[in-house]
């Protein structure tokens, strides 16, 4: 089991104890008669909700982009991890950026692929941009899972 899944298994135990907590701090001002404690009560079972349906979300995601990783892999898709590296292990972000050109190249290519967005995605995150690394995955995902619904 990798550090990812071990990380996110511990933050989510550690979620849903919270949860847990706060959804018995939530009953115990839900049944007090005045009206601050009752309303400070639901916000505490309103924000849970969010939490827990946020991290729903993200495993969901998480699982997902595991199996296209899986899927690219089994066809020999996926992109080489063959650039250098600092001595503390980084990426050095000259050479990422080079390299980034083939991948957005490919995706504009073949836009309706979802193997070359989810190869751009994985440019982006070497070239230490997170956000649209995690935008490009999206994409990906949805573009899978949108081609498996139409071939269903």
């Amino acid at each position: 089991m990798s550090k990812g899944k071990i990380g996110a298994i511990v933050v989510s135990v550690v979620l849903v104890f919270y949860f847990v907590l706060m959804g018995h701090r939530a009953w115990v001002l839900v049944r007090e008669p005045d009206l601050i404690p009752r309303l400070m009560g639901i916000a505490l079972f309103v924000l849970p909700l969010i939490g827990a349906w946020t991290l729903i979300v993200e495993l969901m995601f998480g699982a997902r982009t595991e199996k296209l990783a899986r899927i690219l892999k089994s066809e020999g898709g996926l992109p080489v991890d063959d650039l250098p590296r600092s001595p503390g292990g980084r990426i050095i972000r000259e050479s990422a950026d080079e390299a980034f050109g083939q991948y957005q190249a490919e995706a504009e290519a073949a836009p309706e692929d979802w193997r070359s967005w989810f190869r751009l995605s994985c440019a982006y995150d070497a070239c230490g941009d997170r956000k649209r690394a995690r935008s490009t995955m999206r994409k990906a995902v949805n573009m899978h899972r949108a081609g498996v619904k139409q071939n269903s």
